[in-house]
């Protein structure tokens, strides 16, 4: 799965969404005191299949975005709108793979409070799911 974090983060150069976060697109965990806007992305799920001898897997990777305007949606709907033109029936090379499918599933939205060193401040954070499979070439 290290080929499709890769190959997903090697997406946002030159992205809309990075007219956004600029590089701040992370694994797992954005690090302490990060700039907003930024995101997050990780695998939900992760299943590897082994149909007539060939790898194959299904996964599902989560992308969080935050932003600290929740009073005013405009970037992070900005954002939303940039990450799934990004992504969505993305064409991706995978280093060792061929791309079967990415495809849009669930989202969610919340209002959340994050503690900062300048203190606790309210974030909007919007998450978007992806579903695909990958073949082992």
């Amino acid at each position: 799965m290290l080929n499709l974090k890769k190959a997903i983060y090697g997406k946002l150069s030159g992205s809309a969404l990075s007219a956004y976060i600029g590089t701040r697109l992370f694994p797992l965990k954005a690090p302490e005191g990060s700039e907003y806007p930024y995101a997050i992305y990780f695998d939900v799920y992760n299943t590897v299949e082994y149909p007539g001898g060939k790898t194959i897997e299904q996964f599902m990777v989560q992308f969080s975005l935050f932003s600290a305007t929740p009073n005013d949606t405009t970037e992070i709907e900005g954002m939303r709108t940039a990450l799934r033109s990004l992504y969505d029936d993305v064409v991706m090379t995978i280093t060792g793979y061929a791309l079967i499918c990415f495809i849009r599933g669930n989202s969610d939205e919340s209002s959340e409070d994050h503690t900062t060193p300048a203190g606790t401040i309210d974030v909007y954070h919007y998450i978007q799911e992806y579903d695909g499979w990958i073949v082992k070439t």
